[in-house]
């Protein structure tokens, strides 16, 4: 059986869209990804087992102007905890 998280595309494609917006100091994939998981952590998922389905979640999604505004709250909450705390190796304070 397999399942499919919708929301981390749509998450996914949030950041990749305001990435230079959320002025993070590093944007490996590392410190992607940590925007990722904790934005994730913090959305309501959307399952599918039918990719089929995941284009018409998507466009209801994106169409929802609250729903849209409020993922891009959550990314930008994350990015900026992210970048206040990164965890990657081009980040780190080299007196460790």
């Amino acid at each position: 059986m397999k399942v499919h998280n919708i929301m981390e595309v749509v998450v996914r494609d949030v950041i990749s869209k305001y990435q230079n917006e959320l002025h993070l100091p590093c944007t490996c994939e590392h410190c992607l990804n940590d925007v990722l998981a904790m934005t994730l952590n913090n959305v309501k998922p959307q399952y599918v087992v039918d990719e089929a389905n995941s284009a018409y979640i998507r466009a209801v999604h994106e169409a929802d102007r609250q729903g849209a505004t409020a993922v891009l709250t959550k990314v930008a909450w994350a990015a900026g905890v992210v970048g206040q705390n990164p965890r990657c190796d081009n980040m780190k304070n080299p007196s460790e």
